[in-house]
């Protein structure tokens, strides 16, 4: 079966998950807002620019999680979809996974922001195949670790491959859809790699490799 790998924020999402997530905590007073608010932003400059320090990132992002249970979190995070992620959904990036759905490919979104953020948010599209980034859990509730290998630049290769240990499915014929140079490796290796409203890294090589470039803005 065909592989149809999506990225999600800024590729099926017209934002950052992982950046409003923040922000939705800030507006709640759930963390110290000028301090998180300051750190957020440093961190999500660095991803901007491919600089990113994963481990350091998530420790920062995972701490808030660490801090309430498993029900508290799942309490907020129904308010945060609806609230805040529902709106970064658009018709066209329905319409994408629709497609690919209708072709009978294999549905899998394919993240670097943590899997409790976008597990629900994967489920809305009705996509059934999620790697992310995941926190490690101890005795019930999360804590600021990463548990195995993170899935981001090189590391979205790696967790590919791994899955695909198990699965019937090759990257021959595979789509890839992103918005961001740090996807930069797996847009390499997949055979049909789409720019979806690009930074301008990422656009200037797909312009260089004629790669589509679209939106779903």
């Amino acid at each position: 079966m065909t592989l149809a790998l999506f990225d999600l924020d800024h590729t099926l999402l017209k934002g950052d998950s992982d950046y409003q997530w923040g922000q939705f905590l800030i507006r709640k007073g759930l963390v110290e807002p000028e301090q998180y608010e300051t750190a957020n932003l440093y961190f999500f400059e660095q991803y901007k620019q491919g600089t990113l320090d994963i481990h350091a990132y998530s420790a920062f992002a995972f701490e808030p999680l660490s801090e309430r249970s498993m029900a508290e979190l799942a309490i907020l995070h129904h308010e945060f979809m609806t609230s805040v992620v529902e709106p970064l959904i658009t018709d066209a990036a329905r319409q994408l996974v629709e497609y690919h759905r209708a072709q009978g490919h294999t549905l899998v979104v394919i993240t670097a922001t943590n899997s409790f953020i976008t597990g629900p948010i994967v489920e809305a599209f009705g996509i059934p195949h999620l790697l992310a980034t995941e926190p490690k859990v101890v005795d019930g509730r999360y804590t600021r670790d990463i548990d195995g290998i993170p899935c981001f630049q090189a590391g979205k290769v790696t967790r590919l491959q791994h899955w695909l240990e198990n699965r019937v499915e090759t990257l021959a014929g595979s789509y890839f859809y992103s918005d961001s140079r740090n996807d930069l490796p797996l847009l390499e290796m997949v055979d049909n790699p789409v720019a979806v409203d690009p930074d301008d890294t990422l656009r200037t090589i797909a312009q260089e490799k004629g790669w589509p470039i679209i939106s779903l803005r």
